[in-house]
């Protein structure tokens, strides 16, 4: 692999996917997003890995797509090649993934960020969706989880103008979990998956999936499909350890099965 660095026990249980390109602030070509669509299959089949922190460098998490890859094509060309079907793997990875976000997170980047389950900033992080100053529109999720994320006429103001938001305007906007000072924004990223790593990998698959379940949903739907997935976690030895260990006032021991 050239495009990412995979560490896959930067923690017990976390991997660290890292973006290199540094060049071209890690603009998102072809190869890297086919390397990172092989990364994310092999993690997420890996019983090793329960959660996964995706990262670019502190300039830049993604700076946007590689224009330069699309820039003479025709709207025929586009939908035959396709160039989105990649990045559904991010979208149906069942592992947690953490977003950890410095430097320039805009148009396709942006989109990136947001296909993460949270994301952690650094303080130089700056969110934005500029595809309009461009000639075109989001494509890869941004008109769609930007407003889930931050609601309609937040959405439209930004991918309207192209302006970006600075990681604290993203944090009280929604978009952003936490942020932190950029020497110490990576530690905390691999802090709270370290977190999340220690509780049943098959609860926390499941909390993600019905998590997820709400945008795809109506209310009562969503409540049948959490209250399955709920029962469903009681044919698990981590629910009878997890528990066992509460009663016992114990620290759980999970093994994932």
């Amino acid at each position: 692999m050239n495009f990412i660095k995979v560490t896959e026990q930067v923690e017990p249980f976390v991997a660290l996917i890292e973006l290199n390109r540094p060049k071209e602030l890690n603009a998102l070509n072809h190869e890297l997003m086919g390397e990172l669509h092989q990364a994310l299959v092999q993690l997420d089949a890996n019983e090793a890995v329960r959660v996964i922190i995706l990262t670019g460098n502190e300039k830049a998490f993604a700076a946007g797509a590689d224009v330069k890859q699309m820039a003479d094509k025709t709207a025929i060309e586009m939908v035959m090649e396709d160039r989105f079907k990649t990045w559904d793997q991010i979208k149906n990875t069942k592992k947690p993934i953490i977003g950890a976000v410095s430097g320039f997170a805009l148009g396709g980047g942006c989109e990136l960020a947001m296909t993460c389950d949270m994301i952690v900033a650094s303080e130089t992080a700056k969110f934005g969706q500029p595809e309009v100053r461009i000639g075109t529109i989001p494509g890869a999720g941004g008109t769609q989880r930007m407003t889930y994320a931050i609601g309609k006429a937040k959405s439209m103001e930004l991918i309207l103008s192209g302006r970006f938001l600075t990681a604290n305007e993203a944090q009280s906007y929604g978009l952003v979990n936490h942020v932190f000072p950029l020497e110490t924004y990576l530690i905390e990223a691999i802090k709270l998956a370290k977190e999340i790593a220690s509780y049943s990998p098959i609860a926390v698959q499941l909390a993600k999936e019905a998590i997820n379940h709400t945008f795809e949903t109506h209310l009562e739907e969503g409540l049948a499909f959490e209250r399955k997935s709920f029962y469903l976690t009681f044919a698990s030895n981590d629910q009878k350890e997890g528990m066992k260990a509460f009663i016992e006032k114990r620290t759980p021991s999970y093994t994932g099965k």
